[in-house]
């Protein structure tokens, strides 16, 4: 039949082709894309005891139309993503019900019961004791599963050859490694950031630093990563009285160093906090970094005896996750700045009354985590460049 394009009327036939629902006079189906990439409906029996999510990969950017392709291959790797995620933390994810690669189509548990990390933040929500222990958890379980520690290496070299995503991979190395510190027309930013947009360009030193961490980016072949782990990514909430958190949307998948996606997390963590700090609303924003680096660290070195190949000792152990803490520093200074001078903006800041003095603390703080992510070696020296920051 080939590739479709679903459309709202099309889901209670397509969920009943697929085998997923039966009386198809029974449902009600709406639509609630909100990320950049895709459409995703939501389809629920009329006394709601049933409920299902589809999430399609259109063959463009969904907030760009047509005039931006990309392959729906993407959502294969997302696919695979779940797949390797649900070996080790399936409490972490949604329930996969059914992959289509044929439409490119993820059928998948609701969760509308929840909420999006980023919107109760922005709303002055707290974390709570549990959000960022479990995202570093998390990370930690499927990068030691996926990594030459915890997978045999003929299963290795096939994970890396399945999950090659050089599409996508290069829109990250453009827009997050390379287009904030040079002229592009995706560049943009509030007009009184013309100044270190301009120092930004303009300084030797910093490009230098970031051509490393892309370069590490392209080259390093850690463990497979979620790709694009941020709290817009994170759905949380409450069933049966106990917290839940789930990670979702990982088409931006691939086999690549294990410190990205702890940056990319504390990136938005940090955003966030500056957020909070503008409107006086700060609660326990400071301990998010701990939080999700001691959930990563722990459970890395809870898996440590398992290791595949016994010639790594606990000394190498040590020295692997200083490489992993340095790594993740510099990629929270990459992913700060184009957030806020690069592509696709936070909410966080451009939502704020006044979104300037906000937006330069968090510029000048991605900078100084780029430039110092050697010397700051712990969580109290990176709390030290954050605090003055406010």
């Amino acid at each position: 039949m080939g590739y479709r394009i679903l459309e709202t009327d099309d889901i209670p036939g397509y969920l009943r082709e697929r085998g997923h629902w039966d009386d198809v006079d029974d449902i009600h189906v709406r639509e609630v894309s909100d990320g950049n990439m895709n459409r995703v409906f939501l389809a629920r029996s009329t006394d709601g005891t049933r409920r299902l999510a589809v999430k399609q990969a259109l063959p463009w950017v969904r907030v760009a139309g047509p005039s931006w392709p990309m392959s729906p291959d993407r959502a294969d790797a997302e696919a695979r993503a779940y797949e390797q995620v649900a070996r080790v933390a399936p409490d972490k994810i949604p329930a996969i019900l059914g992959y289509d690669p044929e439409n490119h189509a993820l059928v998948m548990e609701d969760m509308s019961d929840l909420e999006v990390l980023r919107t109760l933040l922005n709303e002055g929500a707290s974390y709570g004791p549990h959000t960022s222990a479990r995202i570093g958890e998390l990370v930690a379980q499927l990068s030691f599963a996926t990594s030459d520690f915890g997978m045999p290496s003929a299963d290795r070299k096939a994970l890396i050859a399945a999950s090659v995503s050089p599409e996508l991979c290069k829109i990250t190395e453009d827009v997050v490694l390379s287009e904030p510190y040079v002229t592009h027309e995706h560049n943009h930013w509030h007009p009184h950031l013309d100044d270190l947009a301009g120092e930004f360009r303009a300084d030797p030193a910093l490009r230098t630093e970031v051509a490393d961490l892309r370069h590490t980016f392209m080259t390093s072949a850690q463990a497979l990563l979620h790709g694009d782990l941020h709290t817009g990514s994170v759905m949380v909430g409450t069933r049966d009285g106990a917290p839940v958190v789930r990670v979702f949307d990982p088409e931006f998948s691939f086999v690549g160093p294990i410190g990205y996606d702890l940056g990319l997390y504390w990136a938005n963590a940090l955003v966030s906090e500056e957020r909070a700090r503008a409107l006086g609303t700060l609660s326990d924003h400071g301990d998010q970094l701990r939080l999700s680096w001691d959930g990563f660290a722990t459970g890395f070195r809870a898996l440590w005896p398992t290791r595949v190949d016994t010639f790594f000792d606990d000394a190498y152990l040590d020295r692997f996750l200083r490489r992993v803490w340095t790594d993740a520093v510099g990629y929270a200074g990459t992913e700060i700045v184009r957030r806020v001078i690069g592509f696709a903006h936070l909410t966080d800041l451009t939502t704020l009354p006044d979104p300037v003095p906000a937006s330069r603390r968090a510029l000048l703080l991605g900078r100084e985590l780029i430039l110092r992510r050697e010397e700051l070696t712990d969580v109290e020296a990176v709390r030290a460049v954050v605090e003055p920051a406010g």
